[in-house]
């Protein structure tokens, strides 16, 4: 699949551009605003609104950095805007999943094990600031490179540094007790 440039951007369809960077980018968005959200259904939502934000500034998009670099800007910002938002600061909402699923009794120990622990971890992850999730997720998860962190964050590579470096150490606090 070829890399979407800019030139690629301005002669493809629209409509079918968009479906190409829904497909390639959509699961990853997703798991990034579940990252900042913490609900599944309302990850869902604000993934859709932003590849709506995507197709409506399509024609913004210069080149200058990566379409993903692009995209994931424009997802880190409209999370931050509705964690700002009156609707986020007054309604109180519930979580529709539970957060431990009943396991089969027919799975193995081991698996019972191996999940107890992600899901500690998982748990021990939400748990930190919003600044320190967004560049573990960004550095572990998506394997970004610190460069394109500090693009994607608008912030310095050293500020990106030394956040990875807090969130270790607070992870670190947070498993040990």
């Amino acid at each position: 699949m070829e890399e979407l440039t800019a030139e690629v951007i301005e002669t493809e369809d629209k409509e079918t551009l968009i479906d190409e960077i829904m497909t390639r980018y959509g699961q990853d968005i997703l798991q990034l605003v579940y990252s900042y959200v913490k609900n599944k259904g309302l990850a869902e939502d604000l993934t859709q609104d932003i590849f709506i934000k995507c197709y409506n500034s399509l024609h913004t998009y210069s080149g200058k950095s990566q379409l993903r670099t692009w995209l994931w800007r424009i997802a880190i910002n409209h999370c931050k805007d509705y964690l700002k938002s009156w609707y986020t600061r007054n309604v109180v909402t519930t979580d529709e999943e539970p957060t431990n699923s009943q396991t089969k009794k027919e799975m193995v120990e081991q698996v019972v094990i191996q999940k107890e622990e992600d899901d500690e971890l998982i748990s021990a992850v939400m748990t930190l600031p919003i600044k320190y999730r967004e560049v573990l997720y960004l550095f572990y998860y998506e394997e970004l490179p610190i460069k394109e962190i500090a693009a994607v964050t608008n912030t310095v590579e050293n500020t990106v540094k030394t956040r990875l470096k807090r969130a270790k150490e607070l992870m670190k606090e947070r498993l040990e007790a």
